[in-house]
């Protein structure tokens, strides 16, 4: 185990381990990027597109990640990193051999089979890595994974598509992730447990499974921020795996113009957003942990409105404009649940404590948004619609209220709390 990594060497780790999660991101985002070349290809349905990008990829990268948490908070992180790294980037490469749906299936349950193990242990390095304090800014930082590796897969993916075939895209986005998997133990090291947390020593006995989870879901300030975030997640992945469609099919755009625009609108709206996000909450929490949950509801409810207005605007530069600030506000929960979370229990309960949070925020977002949307496109079209998709997408907002309504009561519970950040919680 290494000591407390000094200043320099901690911005190295963080660096490493945000591009690992940008190409995590990335894998994750391609689908939804090329979905208009894969149906045309494949011959599949806005239904099937939204169940192989959310539910069936979300059921083995929710559940999987919590034995995964598990062997983590017990083992080398670093090492399980790594093998999760070449396990995804192999089953992406896997994507873009598939013949038929059936075989995409399988290979995206496998990406989310390796991915399972990319985000949970990169948290606890972080947070092992980073004091309390300058925490929400590293997880701004870190969390630049997701807009920075949606904005690649957008110019990269689609360019690579338009110029040859979506099948190119998965397969190089793949090999570069096996050569990432290689080296990264080489740059990140193992960080001792605890290692940043004021007046405290690595841990000896390892926190028990069972007792962690039921801890997690007795725990009223963990449950709230993991349903506030998956209820947000909704949204988020329910928008972001037909957005690509939606503006090609609805809104005018082409393939070329996605791959500059719409990757502009990504890296600028959801990587400014990380960043501030992660800025304001840091500054916030520095006089009430109230910050990590007001933070939230506030900027989705700014988002809400820009939000509706996106879906009915009725040509492209408009819609991607009023995008852009949407993707900005709907960000903020991120790095608020996730430094939350990890300064709530013990060193030795991050990894699997970030593992249950990202169970229950991906399985509601990411495994049901996806589904309901392409589900409800499906619905609306086979009653009449002439824009099915957009009317889906309108059936998003409800769950912004509901965000909102969870993260309001989450800033209650750390209100009367009333204690400094970074005490914890014990199991």
């Amino acid at each position: 185990m290494e000591p407390e990594a000094p200043g320099n060497r901690r911005w190295i780790v963080l660096v490493a381990l945000t591009f690992v999660y940008v190409l995590n991101f990335l894998d994750r985002q391609l689908l939804g990027i090329l979905a208009k070349p894969i149906q045309d290809s494949l011959q599949i349905t806005d239904g099937q597109l939204g169940l192989i990008g959310g539910l069936y990829f979300a059921f083995f990268y929710c559940f999987i990640a919590i034995p995964v948490g598990w062997l983590a908070d017990r083992t080398h992180r670093v090492g399980v990193l790594s093998l999760a790294c070449a396990i995804w980037s192999g089953a992406t490469m896997a994507c873009g051999l598939a013949a038929n749906y059936a075989q995409l299936v399988v290979a995206r349950m496998l990406v989310g089979f390796g991915e399972a193990g990319g985000v949970p242990p990169s948290y606890a390095i972080i947070t092992d890595t980073f004091p309390p304090g300058k925490r929400a800014t590293a997880f701004g930082i870190y969390n630049l994974g997701p807009p920075i590796g949606a904005a690649l897969g957008i110019a990269f993916g689609a360019s690579i598509a338009a110029a040859f075939d979506w099948r190119h895209a998965f397969i190089a986005i793949g090999a570069i992730g096996i050569v990432t998997a290689a080296i990264v133990p080489f740059i990140v090291r193992e960080p001792r447990r605890g290692a940043t947390d004021p007046g405290r020593v690595e841990a000896k006995a390892k926190a028990p499974f069972w007792a962690t989870i039921a801890m997690f879901f007795r725990h009223p300030v963990l449950l709230l921020a993991a349903l506030g975030s998956g209820a947000t997640q909704f949204v988020t992945y329910g928008l972001g795996n037909f957005a690509v469609l939606f503006l090609i099919r609805e809104k005018g755009m082409s393939l070329e113009q996605v791959a500059l625009w719409y990757a502009l609108a990504v890296a600028i709206g959801m990587g400014a957003g990380m960043v501030v996000s992660g800025r304001v909450i840091d500054r916030l929490t520095r006089t009430s942990r109230a910050g990590y949950a007001t933070a939230p509801a506030v900027s989705l409810a700014v988002a809400l409105p820009f939000y509706v207005a996106f879906v009915w605007a009725p040509g492209w530069p408009l819609a991607l404009a009023l995008l852009t600030v949407v993707m900005f506000f709907n960000y903020f929960y991120l790095s608020a649940a996730v430094a939350l979370v990890q300064e709530e229990v013990r060193p030795d309960q991050r990894v699997l404590s970030g593992a249950l949070l990202l169970l229950v925020m991906n399985f509601i977002g990411l495994g049901l948004g996806p589904t309901w949307v392409g589900a409800a496109s499906d619905w609306f079209k086979a009653n009449g619609s002439l824009h099915s998709l957009q009317t889906a997408l309108y059936t998003l907002t409800p769950f912004y209220l509901i965000a909102i309504a969870l993260f309001l009561s989450l800033a209650r519970i750390l209100r009367a709390e009333a204690r400094p950040a970074g005490k914890v919680v014990p199991a």
